[in-house]
């Protein structure tokens, strides 16, 4: 039986391709070239190259300091002496259901809290080294976000979704800006030991290009050559590897013509790339020993203070976003420890990482980097000012205490307020997606015009939600 085979579709290029033995294409091929030409717009060979924000930033680099878990806020930074006189109470403004809907009273905080610096400000005893710095730090207090569950809430922080389906916010920044080194990752997202909860998402790109993703470091071993698996190469020498990744990368770059588009290739040929270039940046990077004996004590040896001094050295390179997340002994949401015993859980996890914080602040300051680097410290969500128990916390997602420093916002100032036991954000309410809708601000780019058309629609960080904190900007 005859088939009747009809003449395949031909596309435009395809079109221009085949007429006149190929001269159409070359004609086309012409003209797009003078056009970019013109027009000053010519594609960059590497996606990373650094790229012109929407106007002027002010601030180059994100070092997120991510504490997953919930730090409370009452026990930090959030200062309410009302839990003393209302104690064991449950006042109606705090009858709010919780993750696990607990039903007592009031708990005073087990810190003291003391004023620091001009501005007057109350901080716990659990910070002494962070509470030195408050001038240079502009607290956010009336943080909400929309789920009270770990998971869910970490993805809001760090992708502006619940669901681990959206590019993160260090993806984000790569994909409007670039890196200025193009030797190291525009993303780093770090921790010791342990990966916050949901892993790869927290850094991951999602359906943006694979060259804006972020690349993963576990500090714990600290040794410069190992940091990442199979960095070095033990049978080529430099020149050989050389020749290997542009013969691949060729052999690629053909494979990608004949299809058109493919992500996945597309990413494969940059992350070979960065690979090749990596195995030589990366241990100068991790290379703490550089550091003088002064900066090495000023930052201290606890693991967390490690990684604040390598964010310092990846930024000073020119890294674009650095994420540090706070792993204790292997937990993935260290700060989670206020459910069964704030006292004794909280002051351990601020002591891994106070000092260390505030020398990360202290030495960009010293270095002349504060002004471009925008420090972003807190968890998820907050903790209730009830009690969990004799001596816990559960989780508070109606208002809790995010803090900012250098890159152009405003030190020495607290932003909006809880109630006045709080638990509740009353005052200048600050969303997640008003959050990251101000760090975009701050780094140059308007966050309803940094989109990106994946399946049919336009998508950003923010969705179709923020607004920026133009009061907290310098």
């Amino acid at each position: 039986m005859f088939h009747y085979d009809p003449m395949p579709v031909l596309s435009r290029r395809d079109a221009l391709r085949k007429m006149g033995a190929g001269f159409g294409s070359m004609a086309l091929a012409s003209v797009v070239a003078q056009a970019e030409a013109a027009s000053g717009s010519a594609v960059s060979a590497s996606p990373l190259s650094p790229k012109l924000p929407h106007f002027a930033p002010k601030a180059k680099h994100v070092i997120q300091l991510f504490m997953p878990g919930g730090p409370s806020q009452v026990d930090t930074f959030d200062y309410k002496p009302q839990l003393a006189k209302f104690a064991g109470q449950r006042p109606a403004m705090v009858d709010r259901k919780s993750l696990r809907n607990t039903k007592m009273g009031l708990m005073p905080s087990p810190y003291s809290f003391k004023q620091y610096g001009q501005c007057g400000k109350h901080v716990s005893e659990i910070f002494p080294h962070v509470a030195q710095c408050v001038d240079d730090i502009c607290f956010i207090h009336s943080m909400h976000t929309d789920i009270p569950e770990h998971a869910g809430a970490m993805m809001m922080m760090n992708a502006g979704h619940l669901q681990p389906s959206r590019p993160s916010m260090g993806s984000w920044l790569v994909y409007g800006l670039g890196t200025e080194n193009q030797d190291l990752p525009g993303f780093v997202a770090m921790s010791p030991r342990a990966q916050p909860r949901n892993k790869l998402a927290n850094w991951g790109n999602a359906f943006l290009p694979g060259a804006y993703t972020g690349t993963y470091v576990n500090i714990h071993e600290m040794q410069p050559d190992r940091i990442l698996d199979d960095l070095k190469n033990g049978w080529l020498p430099k020149a050989g590897q050389r020749q290997q990744a542009d013969l691949l990368t060729r052999l690629n770059q053909i494979d990608l013509e004949r299809q058109r588009q493919d992500q996945q290739l597309e990413a494969s040929i940059q992350t070979m790339e960065m690979a090749f270039r990596m195995q030589f940046a990366v241990p100068d990077a991790f290379d703490t020993s550089q550091e003088s004996k002064q900066t090495l004590e000023m930052y201290g040896d606890s693991e967390y203070a490690k990684g604040c001094l390598l964010a310092r050295r990846l930024i000073e390179r020119g890294v674009r976003t650095v994420q540090l997340s706070h792993s204790i002994d292997g937990y993935d949401i260290a700060w989670d420890t206020g459910h069964g015993n704030i006292v004794d859980g909280h002051r351990a996890l601020a002591v891994a990482c106070d000092q260390g914080i505030a020398a990360l602040i202290k030495d960009l300051k010293q270095r002349g980097l504060f002004e471009e680097t925008l420090l972003i410290w807190g968890g998820e969500f907050g903790r209730a000012p009830t009690s969990e128990g004799q001596k816990g916390r559960d989780h508070d997602h109606y208002g809790f205490t995010t803090w900012m420093a250098g890159g152009g916002v405003k030190g020495g100032i607290s932003y909006g307020s809880t109630d006045e036991f709080g638990l509740t954000a009353i005052e200048d309410r600050v969303h997640v997606h008003d959050l990251h809708a101000t760090v975009l601000h701050l780094m140059g780019l308007d966050h309803e015009r940094l989109t990106y058309r994946y399946s049919g629609r336009d998508y950003r960080l923010t969705d179709v939600h923020g607004k920026v904190m133009k009061d907290i900007i310098a």
